[in-house]
């Protein structure tokens, strides 16, 4: 069996030939700066995790790397049975963009027993980033529970009092939930602080909850 760091050699020897000049030039234009950055695809770096399973020795190995596309990946192969409350530090000190923000939530966290947790934890004390990671997660959940999601709106709403992404990741998160709870959805947006974020999430909702 390889050893991680023999498998890290192998990974960046097949994401090198995948390596794409113009876009990784669209990630400098968009400000995604990792430590190294071959712009490969998303499509592509999720192939290559597929090649490898599930191995969650490798994901935390990868995702401490200053590398993009050994993040990504890193990101689709950890086992997201292990995640704890005690890992979301761990987790959380990677997510450096935008882009990570949201392959964390698809690939890793839309899937952890202790969502409603980490919606609490980085609702409190969570970056722009986590806090868009979380919401966009938790939409993604079906172990999320309601209350959870409205302390989670509420904190965020007076925490970030102007700020899209947050807004984008609640907007997400309270989409979701539309089916199930479309009466406490319209009393949490009536009840929430007024401010240029809340006005985002209102106007993004409101019109959703119309049909």
């Amino acid at each position: 069996m390889q050893n991680n760091t023999s498998q890290m050699v192998a990974l960046l020897g097949k994401i090198r030939k995948q390596m794409n000049g113009a876009m990784l030039d669209t990630f400098r234009y968009y400000g995604a700066n990792y430590g190294v950055n071959y712009g490969v695809a998303i499509h592509t770096l999720r192939d290559m995790a597929t090649e490898l399973g599930v191995d969650d020795s490798l994901s935390r190995f990868l995702y401490l790397q200053q590398v993009r596309e050994l993040r990504i990946i890193a990101l689709w192969i950890a086992d997201a049975t292990t995640v704890n409350t005690s890992d979301f530090d761990f987790w959380a000190k990677g997510i450096v963009n935008s882009e990570v923000s949201e392959q964390a939530a698809q690939a890793l966290l839309c899937h952890i027993e202790q969502i409603n947790q980490l919606l609490d934890c980085w609702g409190n004390e969570g970056s722009e980033l986590l806090v868009y990671a979380a919401g966009l997660a938790a939409s993604r959940s079906s172990r999320v529970q309601i209350d959870s999601a409205v302390k989670f709106v509420q904190n965020v709403v007076l925490r970030f009092i102007d700020n899209r992404l947050a807004a984008q990741g609640i907007v997400a998160l309270l989409a979701s939930k539309i089916a199930t709870d479309r009466d406490t959805i319209t009393t949490l947006l009536d009840s929430i602080a007024d401010n240029p974020t809340s006005r985002l999430i209102k106007e993004e909702i409101s019109w959703r909850l119309e049909y």
